[in-house]
């Protein structure tokens, strides 16, 4: 079917830009199977297979590896901060080795001696303080790190207390009590770390043994190193945008000159949504609007049809069609925000029906509606795969929705469905299935206009309006447009004198069309 037509196998794409593939093997040891399959497919899609047409490059220069290093460290970098802009939710996050690798097996044998060692100097008689000293030392630079420059105060008590020379003397002199100074570490970090690691230390002051104590310091101390650097990349956020925006488009106009026929699929792209407005009836929209039209009340708005564009992608053949190079690094966001819709499409379609054919009695019950997202999202696990059966997945789901309407209205005193009703709601459920389904296709057009009005109301503070019958699904929606609008507009920022001049030529040519055929009439 049309609007549930699965966005391809993960496993058959044929693949994307090979110029992204570096950086994503680097990436994929951290993701998740269905991320892995989702970046396999694109990984597997090169538009170069595509263009047959394309002249052959001329031989290649010799290299040096210092030109490599900088290059492949400039490409790590831009995709690193492109990562942090367009991704609202990245952390960075601690590095966890695969749990029998040999650098595991390594790392906690080393970390094992080093404890040991530490215990055996503390059971000495008398104990010997050379590696807790250097604990300390550690300890003392990690604190001092946290501090901004106003915390002079602060400065002074890590530097007084922990004093390396005067506890290097104490030792000496066995006057040295780790205990007090361990109890002041653990103070400090009180103070210093973010409210979601009080419960962190919390449980170190209930460690008694010096060892396991000094463990989970630095374990701790660790993840307020991590969340220090997660406030940073949140602060240098806004900043790091419009530096990365340059960036990218500077490195783009560097590979354009290279190759001047890298805008060959974003011409096509922006062509078809032209045309598509066209079809439409669309005319000059209002004058805000009206950033790229040369004239002519005919003439399409530059805005409009970009937007339009950026609709598409949502509804893109990853199977069969090269991404536009302008959005290239992007695709893989693309494709999961589009599997994200297809499936919401099938929960706003269930929960649809299933409202209307149980009338009034559960639209305010509390939870009903959740349930019923929970149980379609279950059964729709996969729902991309080429194994995954929709017709038998939508059967079960009709089954599974009936017996939690029936037992719902049974519990608010409802009479519950008869055989009859059941059978109703089962068929539409089944029907979502179809291609020419009427109600899937009301859905999905809802949800596209939705993301049409949300990326025309991008600069505004108020949200569009969510169309009727996608109430229930108007959280998962939102977060979706969310995504997708912060994708879009950075793509904008970055590549939009780009968009602007093949538009130029696309409206213009449409507007010497319109009046050409004007004059004839």
């Amino acid at each position: 079917m049309n609007q549930l037509k699965m966005s391809q196998n993960p496993d058959e794409l044929n693949s994307s830009e090979e110029k992204l593939s570096g950086l994503e093997d680097d990436q994929e040891e951290n993701l998740d199977n269905s991320d892995q399959s989702i970046r396999k497919r694109i990984r597997q899609s090169a538009p170069g297979s595509h263009r047959d047409e394309t002249p052959k490059s001329s031989p290649s220069r010799p290299v040096s590896i210092e030109e490599l290093m900088e290059t492949a460290k400039g490409v790590t970098n831009m995709a690193l901060a492109h990562e942090i802009v367009v991704n609202g939710d990245f952390q960075i996050k601690p590095a966890e080795l695969p749990e029998h690798s040999l650098e595991k097996k390594v790392r906690d044998i080393v970390h094992k001696a080093f404890w040991d060692c530490l215990e055996a100097q503390l059971k000495d008689d008398p104990p010997t303080y050379d590696h807790a000293i250097k604990l300390l030392g550690e300890i003392k630079e990690s604190l001092l790190s946290f501090l901004l420059p106003g915390h002079t105060r602060l400065r002074s008590q890590i530097t007084e207390v922990l004093d390396l020379d005067l506890i290097k003397q104490e030792a000496e002199n066995g006057a040295l009590d780790i205990s007090k100074l361990v109890k002041f570490v653990i103070g400090m970090m009180g103070t210093l770390c973010a409210p979601a690691r009080d419960e962190d230390i919390k449980k170190l002051k209930d460690i008694n043994e010096i060892v396991p104590l000094f463990r989970a310091i630095f374990s701790v101390l660790d993840l307020m190193k991590m969340d220090m650097a997660n406030f940073a990349v949140s602060s240098i956020r806004p900043k790091l945008m419009q530096q990365s925006a340059e960036y990218e488009r500077k490195k783009f106009q560097e590979f354009l000159e290279k190759q001047p026929n890298s805008l060959d699929l974003v011409t096509k792209w922006l062509q078809e949504a032209a045309d598509d407005l066209a079809k439409l009836g669309h005319e000059m929209l209002p004058p805000h609007c009206g950033d790229g039209a040369t004239g002519g009340a005919s003439a399409l708005c530059f805005t409009a049809v970009q937007n339009q564009a950026y609709l598409k992608l949502l509804k893109w053949d990853h199977m069969n069609r090269p991404f536009p190079e302008t959005v290239l690094m992007d695709q893989t966001r693309f494709l999961e925000m589009q599997l994200e819709l297809e499936q919401l499409l099938v929960v706003g379609t269930v929960l649809l029906v299933t409202f209307s054919a149980a009338g009034p009695a559960l639209i305010d019950v509390p939870g009903f509606a959740e349930k019923i997202k929970t149980i379609v999202k279950v059964l729709l696990t996969g729902m991309h795969l080429p194994s995954f059966n929709l017709k038998e997945s939508l059967a079960t789901l009709g089954e599974k929705v009936c017996a939690e309407v029936n037992s719902c209205l049974s519990q608010h005193g409802f009479t519950p469905f008869s055989a009859e009703r059941e059978a109703v709601l089962k068929g539409q459920i089944q029907a979502v299935a179809s291609p020419d389904n009427s109600i899937c296709k009301l859905i999905d057009s809802r949800i596209q206009k939705f993301l049409e009005n949300y990326l025309a109301s991008s600069h505004q503070k108020s949200l569009p309006a969510i169309p009727g019958g996608l109430g229930p699904i108007q959280r998962e929606l939102e977060e979706i447009a969310a995504k997708y609008i912060r994708l879009v507009n950075y793509n904008r920022m970055v590549f939009s004198p780009y968009y602007d001049a093949v538009l130029g030529k696309i409206l213009t040519k449409e507007e010497s069309q319109i009046v050409g055929k004007s004059e004839e009439s």
